[in-house]
């Protein structure tokens, strides 16, 4: 049973809406055994090491059990999937889904389950794998104890990695709001929001929270000092520089005394309740170890330690604090007793779970050394035994919750001090003998200011009601009607998307917007180069969804992104899909068009407000039964078109291509309303309305920008703007007619993008040769390379024939040849063709070949090297000029009887023969 590739999906996928790893599972004999043969080795250890699986649930919300013990189509696979998510569980970075799919190859199949962490749940995997094979294949394994230690070590490697209980509580909160996240590091920083509305925060310290706050918190000198001036109740404090002073201080202040870094945390270099000189040069010196700003001394408060936590001036939650304790039963020893205790599995090392497991260390020995008692004295019923001096969670303390009782001069004395101290979030540590009376009567007071408070002990305290403190932190973040998204339009498409996202984009900025794009060439943020290559999928999204100063996101969306790790966001407002056709088929799993469809729909599935739809492609038009956005808009260019003119009819938008007198037009349809937008020919992109495919491009980029909330009149002004230079639109059909000649330069690599080319062509009708440089990516099946020889037969003077600079798997003169070979089967004169194999070759024989009034079209890889190589040429002979007789007569012209043709510097007309 071998893991033979995997995959790890960051968002909505093509299996499910969520986050998932996909293992591609090699079962190899054990192929088409079911679990059921192996239930009495499997179940049993696991059910004891993993008790959630008891609740797991199939894909189909069956219980889990009943499937495993007797299904005979319950394979290794499904259980391996099920197990990786219960080790998730376990470990603290819950996640859900878990199922199968059937795999392309022999034995094989794909495991998918969800995860919270990358790394956490590709180990957990791999785990899951060997945990299986150690149970059936004992001989190769280990027995039922190195099995529980295999999983100890994961819950080690989790912990380490995972999201800690604060971190999660954030992330639920955000959840809960439908406030968008991201992990920022391993450790628990976290994005909340997107683009200009992003917030970061890790544990309780927010991008909000201002340093110099922070800066007082962690100075205890400096911030008891700043209390007491604003009249709240703190110790006496005395700050020393060594054990001798902090001896001194200790005597004027008066016994009991505690001595504490000025700048520690977590109750670390802490100690409590000092009666003697010596204990307090000792706690000098560990005070001094674990700080590094120096020491305090201070009067001791008698009474229970409180944490206050307060977010936005409110106190929201308010917990007692018992130091880590045991509690004697007259049987146990203490050492036992404390394993009892461990065994809670909210129980965990570290901040990793909810609350923290207890130690028998030099801290825990030496009060038990008070006491009289070792790790073997058994303890009386009912007598508590404590471990610590302190009550921090972090150390095994426990929390009993007193939101509800808390004095209101307790409640009003907490938020002044964490105000005071100027902090967003912040926890107070108060001492008091009674909770419920004001500190005026009890004498209690604030023995420390925390900024970054832990959260553990409200989430899930040991006794009493849970608090919502993650919510309350979310709430300060994104007040009520605060947005915390930038609105998202996603478009895919096999042709035009690259186009279309690049006139939306422009649109938005002309319109005052800061756009973060991606696109196949770079992500553009604010129109600027952030990042240069491919740049369609998920780890493109997220670079603009974090990027401070966007505030709309245009994605383009590629099919190979989709495959290879889903989307890079959970939803977008605005989705497009542009046509389906034949290209990349054979790859990635992907086959046929149908299959191409379904990925391709995946961007309009999670559309929430509009999905925009060809309704002139079949595949695209089934897409509107599977999207749950608000609206949908169709785009067309049948004014006819019946199942259009019936959405219309009943209020819905679509954008339409009409024919008039004056030439085509772009018209949206509103509430049944026929709004012109604008005449095709208005366009620069459209070469004059003639090229179609940029006329379909506007519309889906007009379509687009309206449902995103943009003006008729900023989409007309953005789309007259809009032209298809090469530094505008690098790549798709830029034009170059300072040769003499007319050169067009398209990255056009399937069918449908060569075919729309050569529309184009034949629209512009140009008056001299056409030339042709044809190319087709080697990784195409063969027939698409044929079908590319087909788009282009009969339509050109003159065929060049190169590959691209990666053959990839091919020779470099195979795909030329077979474009040869095609085109000389379509009835092309061979003496027309050549193949000249090296790009940069095949462009420069076009160039010098052409003469005045042809048209060179150009299929390239290297788009700048390609443009460079057409700006920049300069034959070595001039072509000679072509009579100006010669053009009149092949354009079809007649020259009126008396009259002759004049060409000279005021240019070409006709003049009287005398």
């Amino acid at each position: 049973m071998e893991i033979v590739s995997s995959s790890v999906y960051v968002g909505p996928n093509v299996y499910s809406r969520q986050p998932m790893i996909r293992l591609t599972l090699d079962l190899h004999r054990r192929a088409g055994i079911p679990v059921r043969d192996y239930a009495e080795a499997l179940l049993p250890p696991l059910l004891r090491e993993l008790p959630t699986l008891s609740h797991a649930l199939t894909e189909t919300g069956a219980p889990l059990l009943p499937r495993l013990r007797e299904a005979p189509d319950c394979h290794l696979g499904e259980l391996l999937a099920h197990v990786a998510l219960a080790l998730q569980i376990r470990a603290g970075a819950p996640s859900d889904g878990a199922f199968t799919r059937p795999s392309a190859e022999a034995d094989c199949v794909e495991v998918l389950y969800g995860y919270e962490s990358r790394e956490v749940g590709l180990e957990a995997g791999e785990v899951a794998r060997e945990i299986i094979l150690d149970l059936i294949a004992p001989e190769e394994g280990a027995d039922a104890a190195a099995i529980a230690e295999e999983i100890e070590d994961f819950d080690s490697f989790a912990g380490r990695r995972a999201l800690g209980p604060s971190a999660l509580a954030l992330v639920h909160a955000a959840e809960a709001r439908d406030i968008p996240w991201t992990r920022l590091n391993e450790a628990s920083m976290i994005q909340v929001g997107q683009g200009k509305y992003a917030k970061r925060i890790e544990a309780a310290l927010s991008s909000q929270t201002s340093h110099i706050a922070v800066e007082i918190a962690s100075d205890k000198e400096l911030c008891t000092k700043l209390l007491h001036d604003l009249g709240l109740p703190v110790p006496r404090q005395v700050f020393v520089r060594d054990a001798e002073d902090a001896i001194d201080a200790a005597k004027d202040i008066g016994y009991p005394v505690v001595v504490k870094p000025v700048d520690g945390n977590h109750g670390r270099g802490v100690a409590v309740n000092l009666t003697a000189d010596e204990e307090v040069a000792a706690a000098y010196e560990r005070a001094a170890e674990e700080g590094s700003g120096g020491v305090v001394v201070e009067s001791m408060i008698l009474g229970d330690d409180h944490r206050l936590f307060v977010v936005n001036g409110e106190l929201v939650a308010a917990a007692r604090r018992m130091p880590g304790h045991v509690v004697g039963d007259g049987k146990s020893t203490i050492a036992a007793l404390v394993d009892v205790v461990n065994q809670d599995p909210r129980r965990g090392v570290g901040h990793e779970n909810m609350l923290t497991r207890l130690e028998l260390d030099e801290a825990a020995d030496a009060l038990l050394r008070e006491k009289g008692y070792t790790h073997e004295t058994v303890p009386a019923d009912g007598e508590v035994v404590y471990l610590r001096k302190t009550a921090n969670i972090s150390t095994g303390g426990t929390a009993i919750d007193v939101t509800d009782v808390i004095h209101p001069d307790n409640k009003l004395m907490a938020e002044r001090a964490i105000r005071g101290v100027g902090l967003d979030i912040g926890g107070v540590d108060f001492l008091t003998s009674d909770i419920t009376r004001s500190f005026r009567e009890t004498g209690g007071a604030i023995c420390e200011i925390n900024a970054g408070p832990g959260m553990r002990m409200h989430i899930a305290p040991s006794e009493g009601k849970s608090r919502d403190v993650g919510g309350k932190v979310m709430e300060m973040l994104f007040p009520a009607g605060t947005p915390s998204r930038i609105p998202i339009a996603a478009l895919t498409g096999t042709n035009g998307k690259t186009t279309t996202a690049r006139m939306l984009a422009h649109v938005l900025k002309m319109a005052g917007h800061v756009v973060g794009q991606t696109s196949t060439d770079a992500v553009y943020i604010d129109g600027n180069v952030t990042v240069r290559g491919d740049m369609t999928g998920p780890v493109a999204a997220s670079m603009v969804l974090r990027d401070p100063s966007v505030d709309m996101a245009v994605l383009e969306t590629a099919r190979g992104g989709i495959v290879r790790a889903g989307l890079g966001y959970r939803y977008c407002d605005v989705g497009a899909v542009l046509n389906v056709t034949s290209d990349h088929l054979g790859l990635g799993g992907v086959d046929t068009l149908e299959e191409l469809a379904t990925v391709k729909r995946l961007v309009v599935e999670v559309a929430k407000d509009c999905a925009v739809l060809n309704a002139d492609d079949e595949q695209t038009l089934k897409m509107a039964a599977f999207t749950e956005a608000r609206e949908i808009c169709y785009v067309t260019r049948r004014p006819d078109h019946p199942l259009v003119r019936e959405h219309i009819r009943l209020g819905q938008p679509a954008v339409v291509l009409e024919q008039g007198l004056n030439g085509d037009q772009i018209v949206i349809y509103l509430n049944g309303a026929q709004v012109p937008l604008i005449w095709t020919h208005l366009i620069p992109a459209t070469l004059e309305g003639k090229a179609l495919h940029n006329v379909e491009n506007a519309m889906f980029a007009a379509a687009m920008a309206h449902a995103l909330g943009l003006t008729l009149d900023q989409i007309r002004n953005g789309l007259r703007t809009f032209d298809n230079t090469f530094y505008q639109s690098p790549g798709r059909m830029n034009v170059y007619d300072e040769h003499g000649f007319r050169v067009i330069l398209d990255y056009g690599h399937n069918e449908a993008a060569v075919g729309a080319m050569v529309d184009l062509v034949e629209r512009l009708q140009p008056l001299g040769k056409r030339i042709i440089c044809a190319t087709c990516p080697g990784d195409r099946r063969d027939e698409d390379v044929r079908a590319i020889a087909d788009k282009i037969a009969g339509h050109f003077d003159h065929y060049i024939c190169h590959s691209d600079d990666d053959p990839r798997g091919r020779t470099a003169d195979e795909v030329p040849e077979m474009i040869k070979a095609r085109l000389i089967e379509q009835g092309v004169d061979p003496e027309r063709i050549e193949v000249v194999p090296r790009e940069e070759d095949s462009i420069d024989t076009a160039l010098h070949m052409a003469r005045p009034q042809d048209l060179v079209l150009i299929f390239c890889e290297g788009i700048t090297r390609s443009w460079k190589r057409i700006i920049y040429f300069n034959p070595v002979e001039k072509p000679e000029p072509v009579a100006p007789e010669t053009l009149v007569a092949a354009s079809g012209f007649d020259v009126p009887e008396g009259y002759r043709i004049v060409s000279d510097e005021r240019g070409v007309r006709i003049a009287p023969l005398d």
